[in-house]
């Protein structure tokens, strides 16, 4: 993901900085986290795209087969045509399907990468309390938080993203084989505006990269 418009860079450039051990690597995955979430919302809109062209065509089939089944009467030629007509578009919304199953399995790959983060986060707590105590350590690695704190907003996250791509998931199974149109506007509502992703965790996130420096006080 580096060199992508928006990303921080700072796990590029490493051996610039003076920060070492513990804070260095929270401050790598600080980094990893904003660039991660940067290819969510781009994948975002990717599979949007693609679950708006799988509803209009599926809304377009059946409209079509509502025309075929008025004029069933008519000659043969122009059943023919319809045939061909419908199976080309079956191949269009097939191909729709493999785009938004495409995107899906990016977003897999992008939580699977959070959970890592998360566990990298939680290696860095555990040596902290075995080095310090369970209090951990008195002075902060950076300007203010523990590194509980720092753990716990990468567990926030990480939460929010896995229940969202549970719900893409679902979607991806259900808007091609929705026709009605009321539901077909709930799936691409959800997609769209990411209900299990609040506000709060681009506030947690800002947060996070003014705590370790990538944010200027």
């Amino acid at each position: 993901m580096e060199g992508e418009s928006g990303d921080i860079t700072w796990t590029s450039n490493r051996k610039c900085s003076a920060v070492t051990g513990s804070g260095r690597k929270t401050k790598d995955n600080a980094a990893d986290w904003h660039n991660l979430m940067l290819r969510w919302e781009r994948l975002n809109d990717d599979g949007f795209k693609a679950a708006t062209n799988i509803v209009n065509m599926r809304r377009s089939q059946s409209d079509r087969l509502l025309v075929d089944e008025s004029s069933s009467s008519s000659s043969s030629s122009s059943s023919s045509s319809s045939a061909s007509q419908q199976a080309a578009a079956a191949a269009e919304l097939q191909d729709e399907c493999i785009k938004l199953q495409e995107v899906v399995d990016k977003m897999v790959a992008v939580v699977t990468k959070m959970e890592r983060l998360v566990t990298s986060q939680q290696g860095i707590q555990d040596l902290e309390e075995f080095q310090f105590g369970p209090e951990g350590r008195k002075i902060p690695l950076f300007h203010s938080w523990s590194s509980k704190q720092l753990e716990e907003s990468c567990h926030f996250l990480l939460a929010a993203y896995s229940q969202e791509l549970q719900l893409k998931r679902t979607i991806l199974q259900e808007v091609a084989h929705t026709v009605t149109p009321d539901l077909c506007l709930v799936y691409l509502s959800c997609w769209l505006h990411q209900p299990f992703i609040p506000p709060h965790s681009r506030l947690t996130l800002e947060a996070l990269l003014l705590e370790t420096g990538h944010r200027p006080l």
